[in-house]
């Protein structure tokens, strides 16, 4: 996952996205986060299978 504060461009990557927004808000206390799977086209699936992107 990679996750981007939106206001400073700072970014995260991690395997759990929690993570690495866990460092983000320890930088940023009231950062506004973006987070996508890389390599994928959603960050999650509730129900089915993840789509890969294809390149």
């Amino acid at each position: 996952m990679v996750i981007i504060d939106i206001e400073t461009g700072d970014y995260s990557v991690d395997k759990d996205g929690l993570k690495a927004a866990d460092y983000l808000y320890d930088k940023n206390p009231l950062a506004r986060l973006f987070g996508i799977r890389i390599g994928y086209k959603v960050a999650v699936s509730f129900c089915g299978n993840m789509e890969r992107v294809n390149e």
